[in-house]
């Protein structure tokens, strides 16, 4: 056993290409974990809340507990990474979402459900945050686009895989829905073994506090906004006492959350980072995508199974054009951005698709062609693609080796924030306008809403009389389109916060100085924390 005292920097590895493809395999199986659990239950969720006599209430907050809970720890396990083990962090974060995957397996109501998603959504965040974190701690700026690529392609792969198997899974009868939470254990446990043989990174110990108070208040402010959110224009109006108290309560909340923030030795959010102009357009930017990407596709499952009445199978195969387009921008830019550096024009370029791919999807009705529609959402995922993984690299190559934790789990918890929110908010867009659609169309056939027999509960359209399901299928279709429509201003909200990134070309090795403003920052960042001691034993 060694010990040393070096600065903070040290903690860059360098390692050949074949060690981290070794060190990485774990760490990319435990991701595909992740991807799979989540994305297996997408094409199954109309079913499911189906059984479970559950509406779009609970549809909409079966997908936004898992958010918000991802959304709530992902800074804290950013925060562990930088004083603990990073390779037990990620085991133990697997971990709770296989238990949590299991449990909801076993859930009998939609509370249930939604209670175990947020523990699947701890996991969730653990796992999205150390991803990062582990890959800039291996691999210098320069060579990580090459990298994010493969994250991206194994992103891809289980979000492709999925569906289609949620979809099988669903439509086998001896097996059942409950089997997609199932389906991801085998996956886990060979995640945690690879990761046990294959990932040896060095401890890096420091005196710290976790800012629980920060925490806590950060929860409650978004969580009640969340609330607010889902409940407004269905159980009270928009503009009410209800409303008042909850968006009041909700600043308040975040007013105190940003004072103890400002006080503490170790904030959750640092707001240090924010003086940092790249970090804050690339945080406003990562909400805006994180409205657009969760708000907006969450529902494409619910689209066709409802509107076009696919099956949950069917359903997951006609996503692919989102999913390819996903997977040939993410593996395809991230080598070009390695061999060039330069990554401001795919960000913008993907920004602009985001854009247009939402805005031509708000044409969206439950006739919409087929092949127009795998344009328009092609178009979705390269935008994606372009966006998501370089967004985290363009912050990480502007802080030292020490904030890359913290910076890395920042861009993560706004985009998983915008995430909740766009659920939440388009869900409730969604809900509104699907109800006046139906009355709309009942009304033409000279039948009150209230016969309609649905009382909030999502619709199983080969049960309704023709008439009447044609009226559902247009009310979701146009619903489908509306929400589409609402999420493209935040496509141009990323653009334009994209443009105004300044661009500093990708360091070579971690250990690189940081250009202008940047480096002066780190510097006195290191200085405070010139107590570190890094140890030689590796994990």
């Amino acid at each position: 056993m060694t010990q040393a005292t070096a600065p903070t920097r040290a903690t860059a590895v360098d390692m050949t290409h074949r060690q981290i493809l070794e060190a990485l395999s774990g760490l990319l199986l435990g991701m595909f974990v992740a991807i799979l659990s989540s994305t297996v239950v997408s094409n199954a969720l109309p079913r499911i809340i189906t059984e479970l006599k559950g509406g779009q209430s609970a549809y909409t907050w079966v997908v936004t507990s898992t958010l918000l809970a991802t959304t709530a720890t992902t800074p804290i396990w950013g925060k562990l990474a930088d004083l603990s083990s990073k390779k037990l962090l990620v085991q133990l974060a697997l971990t709770v979402f296989v238990l949590g995957s299991v449990l909801a397996g076993l859930s009998q109501s939609t509370g249930q459900l939604i209670a175990c998603r947020v523990l699947q959504g701890v996991g969730a965040g653990g796992l999205t945050a150390l991803a990062q974190v582990i890959m800039a701690t291996m691999i210098s700026p320069r060579e990580r686009g090459r990298y994010s690529g493969y994250l991206g392609a194994v992103m891809a792969v289980g979000t492709i895989g999925g569906p289609l198997i949620g979809g099988v899974i669903v439509d086998t009868d001896w097996l059942g829905w409950r089997w997609c939470f199932y389906v991801g254990v085998p996956f886990a446990i060979a995640a945690l073994i690879v990761l046990q043989k294959t990932l040896h990174l060095p401890v890096v110990k420091r005196q710290v506090k976790i800012d629980w108070w920060g925490a806590t208040l950060i929860t409650a402010a978004v969580s009640l906004l969340l609330i607010w959110v889902t409940l407004a224009g269905d159980k009270y109006d928009w503009i009410s006492w209800q409303t008042a108290v909850m968006v009041a309560g909700a600043l308040l909340l975040g007013a105190l959350s940003i004072r103890v923030e400002n006080r503490a030795d170790e904030p959750m959010i640092p707001p240090r980072l924010f003086r940092n102009r790249t970090i804050t357009l690339a945080v406003v930017a990562s909400i805006a995508v994180g409205v657009g990407m969760f708000g907006a596709s969450v529902f494409l499952g619910q689209y066709f199974q409802i509107s076009r009445g696919e099956s949950p199978t069917m359903s997951g195969l006609m996503t692919l054009p989102m999913i390819l387009g996903l997977l040939i921008a993410s593996t395809v830019v991230g080598r070009i951005i390695t061999n060039t550096g330069r990554w401001k024009r795919w960000l913008v370029l993907g920004s602009a698709l985001l854009t247009v791919g939402f805005a031509l999807m708000g044409t969206l009705r439950y006739d919409t062609p087929y092949w127009l529609m795998s344009i328009y959402m092609a178009l979705i995922g390269l935008g994606l693609g372009m966006t998501m993984q370089n967004l985290v690299l363009a912050v990480q190559n502007t802080v030292s080796a020490h904030e890359l934790g913290a910076a890395s789990s920042v861009v993560a918890f706004f985009r998983s924030l915008g995430g909740a929110i766009g659920v939440s908010a388009l869900g409730a867009i969604l809900g509104h306008k699907v109800k006046d659609y139906i009355a709309e169309g009942l009304a033409g056939l000279g039948i009150k809403a209230s016969s309609s027999g649905s009382g909030g509960v999502l619709p199983d359209v080969h049960t309704l009389p023709a008439p009447i399901r044609t009226v559902v299928e247009s009310a979701y279709g146009h619903g489908a389109g509306d929400i589409f429509l609402a999420a493209a201003p935040f496509g141009l909200i990323a653009l334009i916060a994209v443009c105004f990134i300044k661009e500093i070309p990708l360091r070579q090795r971690n250990s690189d100085p940081i250009a202008g403003e940047v480096e002066q920052e780190s510097t006195v960042a290191a200085g405070a924390g010139a107590a570190v001691v890094r140890t030689g034993i590796r994990d």
